[in-house]
């Protein structure tokens, strides 16, 4: 598969890609003024301190000696309305801040694999995907596709109106790829709090280790706290806790994260994020974040984090939809006018 670099001639190609996407996130419920997904965020500071073994596997700045971070937690929904309590994919954004003012990030989800395979099917899948009108299913329905061995819709949220999930689901039922994404996203659930989720990085990077030695890897981070997501069946659903209880948990302690490692072998796919490698791939502990303190929302709400923000012993694969989502993190930062891109004015 073909790298898209914005200097090989395809940048501007690639460039209106993003613009079309970028446009096709954003939600007619949604707010301008602020990213067209993972909309509401709330901000932390802290720092990471690597593992002893971390620099034998990277030698980037951040694997060999203590550094302060910046994180940003999300709700992945672009509605304009803040709605924790509903099942959503939630986002982990971390900035780790290295010598010389320069930075890296790492940027998550809670789901272990993307939609899509590559640019032209990401934004084919932002159009069809939008949000669609409410439909409950009756009785019947349901039963009929637990038949097909189809998870069964789930009811409407009490003053939902707008279903974020069914043009994505009749999307999956089309396109195979987009299957273990879109249905695992449908039924993820609320978490009981951000720090009690697990964020995936989705796509590979290529780690080169102290001896030189590169490696396929992909990034995951663990909550030392355990993952718990909430219950429909006793828990109220809450429209906006998530960032009061971020707040009391910091004031006991840091809240702490496992950056875990997998590294991929022959066979795996190294290009596509829909595909996960197997389980068994061997993981690698790098290091541990301290979630210290709230940040206010003005510090964090306007950073523009970037995927492709990497350093030294880190560097990006194949993966198209990586190589679109820089160029479109940068749109979405000049249209909701946050602090410049880290590769504002690239030719």
């Amino acid at each position: 598969m073909r790298r898209w670099t914005v200097g090989d001639g395809m940048g501007e190609q690639h460039r209106n890609l993003a613009r079309k996407l970028v446009t096709a996130l954003q939600r007619k419920d949604g707010d301008r003024d602020k990213r067209p997904v993972h909309t509401f965020g709330t901000g932390a500071s802290g720092h990471f301190e690597p593992s002893p073994v971390a620099a034998n596997f990277c030698d980037a700045e951040h694997f060999r000696v203590r550094t302060n971070t910046t994180i940003r937690f999300s709700n992945g929904s672009g509605s304009g309305v803040r709605r924790d309590g509903w099942s959503d994919v939630r986002g982990m954004a971390t900035r780790f801040h290295l010598s010389d003012n320069k930075a890296t990030d790492l940027i998550g989800m809670t789901l272990p694999v993307f939609f899509t395979p590559d640019g032209e099917s990401f934004l084919k899948f932002a159009v069809e995907a939008r949000p669609k009108p409410v439909q409950r299913e009756t009785p019947w329905q349901k039963f009929r596709d637990m038949l097909r061995l189809t998870p069964p819709a789930p009811d409407p949220y009490a003053g939902e109106t707008i279903s974020p999930d069914a043009g994505a689901i009749a999307f999956a039922h089309q396109h195979d790829y987009a299957r273990a994404g879109v249905f695992q996203a449908a039924t993820i659930g609320a978490p009981t709090s951000y720090l009690r989720a697990a964020y995936h990085a989705v796509h590979s990077f290529v780690a080169t280790g102290a001896d030189g030695v590169q490696r396929w890897v992909r990034f995951s981070w663990q909550p030392v706290s355990g993952v718990l997501t909430t219950d429909p069946e006793k828990d109220p659903v809450v429209d906006d806790y998530l960032q009061k209880e971020l707040a009391q948990r910091l004031r006991k302690g840091p809240a702490l994260f496992s950056l875990m490692m997998q590294i991929g072998e022959v066979g795996d796919d190294f290009n596509d994020p829909t595909r996960a490698w197997p389980p068994h791939r061997m993981r690698i502990m790098m290091g541990t974040l301290y979630v210290e303190t709230i940040l206010d929302d003005t510090t964090t709400e306007k950073l523009s984090f970037n995927p492709h923000l990497l350093t030294k012993g880190i560097a990006p694969s194949e993966d198209q939809v990586l190589w679109v989502r820089k160029s479109a993190y940068e749109v979405s930062s000049g249209r909701r006018r946050g602090t410049p891109c880290p590769f504002h004015g690239e030719p």
